[in-house]
């Protein structure tokens, strides 16, 4: 019984070490008024991110864009920076090819069409 209970402490314990550090949920930056809380996950070995919560007017709201990708197929680059992803800007819903940089509670996510980008801070909720 205490060898079950030591195995299972063991590989829940090697799960959370395995965790990548962008998981979590990051509060965008406005855009045309509105933010959002985007849940950032694991998508197989890439990184995506949904949109879990939305906020307009220093208030919650229900968003269409809810519950839909923002950010998908991230690839991990190593100390803290992903690349090879794509974003979606929920106002407009442009694609843009994107990546991003981890530093410590803030995210820095940047997408691009040729050779114009355009960039965001998020922050850390949890």
């Amino acid at each position: 019984m205490r060898l079950g209970i030591l195995t299972a402490c063991l590989a829940l314990a090697a799960g959370a070490a395995l965790a990548d550090p962008v998981e979590g949920v990051w509060q965008t930056e406005p855009d045309e008024g509105a933010f959002a809380h985007v849940t950032m996950a694991p998508c197989g070995p890439k990184i995506c991110g949904t949109i879990g919560r939305t906020f307009k007017a220093g208030a919650e709201y229900v968003s269409p864009n809810r519950g839909k990708a923002i950010v998908w197929d991230m690839v991990p680059e190593g100390q803290g920076r992903y690349g090879e992803g794509s974003i979606r800007q929920p106002s407009t819903g442009r694609i843009y090819r994107s990546k991003m940089a981890l530093e410590g509670d803030r995210l820095k996510v940047s997408g691009c069409i040729g050779p114009f980008c355009r960039g965001q801070t998020w922050v850390r909720v949890k």
